[in-house]
């Protein structure tokens, strides 16, 4: 969520009090919260934090909680003004990167 707030190159409060009103309820909402804020508070770029989120992501494997993920990230991108390429393209990413890695996976498991 903080690459997709980032990805215009400000973190607008429409998005954060978007991702804490979607977070209200979440089981891990306070160290989405904490994540978030350090993120913000060392200025990382969107590209660093993406491929950081990817990075665990590809580790992890397959999970239920991805498309969780994607809708967190389009309610947060829709927040400010609605969605920009920037914030198009993040979650684009995202999702085909996931597919891709994952796939690939699935297909070296059944050449064996």
């Amino acid at each position: 969520m903080y690459a997709i707030a980032k990805a215009d190159g400000v973190i607008q409060q429409e998005e954060k009090d978007a991702m804490k009103d979607l977070l209200k309820e979440h089981p891990w909402a306070e160290q989405i919260n904490w994540s978030f804020e350090y993120e913000a508070s060392k200025e990382k770029s969107v590209d660093e934090v993406y491929n950081k989120v990817i990075s665990y992501c590809k580790h992890y494997g397959p999970a239920p909680q991805y498309d969780e993920f994607i809708k967190a990230m389009e309610i947060v991108a829709e927040a400010a003004g609605g969605r920009d390429e920037s914030e198009n393209n993040i979650i684009e990413s995202f999702s085909a990167d996931l597919i891709k890695k994952f796939q690939r996976d699935m297909d070296l498991l059944s050449e064996r």
